[in-house]
């Protein structure tokens, strides 16, 4: 698909999201979209004929990457459907390219299935519910978000200990656009500094709790992720060689290289380098660190075999601090929607997040090496929580998928423009109802690429290697 400007909306050239103009004449200008592009073609998804080979689409992204991790990779992906969604953006990527679109476009998130949302603490060491992954993160249509998320509720909803029925899967792709359709609506309204101040924090979240499940399971959401901290996580991913502390080896998850003296010393170079790229106070609070050890370390599925690890950091105390350090790559979004303007991908991801997230974490920064690939940093740990879906219910699901739904409309209220989009979706379910379809034909459409995925693997055309943490939770 040819590239278009970022401004463009291909369906009708004359109508061009204006922040300068009143919501009113936004919302107006979205409605008008409805004649060229109606909200039910939403709903449709078939298989084009000349559709590119899935297999022969992730073997072109496994360039460069670590060739040992690769096996790893494909394991983790073979895990399930909703797990092969989860290593293959770029094969719903080049799909959705292909599809009409409103092309109204904003700062989207690019990956955005359900286990790319989450609980974490503000600087403030608030409990908020957002979006926690932006490696893809691009300015684009903002339906592609939301029907990947989609797609992602219903694969979730088929691995329940009890699946769904396909009506209940339909409900559940309706009630995640509908969640989406009317907290936009609800953000549509506020001025931009309001929506700017938005946050889904654990105290909001318990006093609506009937649009998320019970208060009691937000407590329990809460008291888990508060002992999700580095004091807690340290004793378990590192010891003492020595008399001085290190990272633990359990290769291939984490392992220190055999070239480490002088990954050590690339490191300590990207470090100074990544500390350009932070705020004035930032780097008098990171210069209170020294490093002390670095290791790979194995994340995700889509992540897998790209250059990461994580960096150990103590003050003369030994208090700790660890950096996480992840190779990034063009989006999988670019070639479809063209190049970004900020040239190093670790800034378009950095810059994605600041832009999305109602509160980011404060050590973000980037960085390249003298091979000229990029990267980005952040901490590893801050009272993140995934939540794993092998154990809910189809209550707790829909729950959650309305929760994810919540997030997206303020992540895309806050980066791009509400009044547009709200203008186009209305508030009547036509919107939802076509995404509940969709998500079951795409579902679909992954289950069938799961299998193709599934017989390279057995012809020998991929490699796969055993997996050590074989689960369907959070694999960061």
């Amino acid at each position: 698909m040819k590239s278009v400007p970022d401004t463009a909306i291909v369906s009708n050239p004359s109508i061009i999201p204006d922040a300068t103009k009143p919501r009113s004449q936004r919302r107006e200008e979205g409605k008008l979209l409805r004649d060229v592009n109606p909200r039910s073609t939403h709903a449709v998804w078939k298989s084009p004929a000349d559709r590119a080979d899935i297999v022969s689409i992730l073997e072109e992204s496994n360039q460069d990457r670590l060739s040992d991790l690769i096996p790893l990779r494909f394991a983790r992906m073979l895990q399930s459907p909703l797990a092969f969604l989860r290593g293959s953006a770029s094969i719903m990527a080049a799909d959705l390219a292909g599809l009409p679109t409103t092309n109204i476009r904003v700062q989207s998130c690019g990956d955005c299935h359900l286990q790319n949302f989450g609980w974490f603490a503000t600087p403030e060491r608030n409990l908020i519910f957002d979006i926690t992954d932006f490696d893809e993160s691009r300015r684009a249509p903002w339906e592609w978000d939301v029907k990947r998320l989609v797609t992602s509720v219903v694969l979730a909803s088929r691995e329940l200990q009890v699946p769904a029925s396909p009506s209940s899967q339909e409900e559940l792709g309706r009630a995640t656009a509908r969640s989406y359709r009317e907290h936009l609506a609800e953000f549509e309204t506020m001025s931009p500094l309001e929506m700017w101040y938005v946050r889904l924090d654990a105290a909001e979240l318990m006093k609506r709790s009937p649009e998320i499940g019970s208060a009691s399971r937000c407590q329990q959401i809460l008291d888990a992720a508060s002992k999700r901290t580095m004091d807690q996580l340290l004793p378990k991913i590192t010891q003492r060689v020595d008399g001085k502390l290190q990272f633990k080896d359990r290769p291939p998850l984490i392992s220190h290289p055999s070239e480490f003296d002088r990954l050590q010393k690339e490191i300590h170079d990207l470090i100074q380098q990544y500390r350009g790229t932070l705020s004035d106070e930032r780097r008098v609070l990171l210069d209170r660190y020294q490093m002390v050890d670095v290791a790979y370390k194995v994340v995700g599925v889509g992540s897998v075999g790209l250059r990461c690890g994580i960096i150990l950091m103590l003050d003369p105390d030994e208090a700790a601090l660890v950096l996480q350090i992840k190779e990034a790559r063009a989006s999988v979004l670019e070639k479809f929607v063209g190049k970004s303007k900020q040239t190093h991908d670790g800034h378009r991801i950095v810059h994605g997040q600041r832009l999305m997230q109602a509160a980011s974490d404060q050590f973000l920064g980037w960085a390249n090496d003298s091979a000229g690939r990029c990267y980005y940093f952040r901490q590893l740990r801050d009272m993140k929580l995934s939540i794993g879906i092998d154990q809910m219910t189809i209550t707790d699901l829909k729950d959650y998928a309305q929760l994810c739904g919540w997030a997206l409309a303020r992540a895309h209220a806050k980066a791009g423009d509400a009044s547009t989009i709200s203008g186009y979706l209305g508030s009547g379910e036509s919107f939802d109802e076509a995404l509940g379809q969709f998500g079951i034909a795409y579902a679909d459409q992954s289950e069938t690429d799961f299998k193709t995925l599934q017989t390279a693997a057995e012809s020998g055309r991929i490699p796969v290697a055993k997996d050590p943490e074989q689960k369907k939770g959070s694999l960061d």
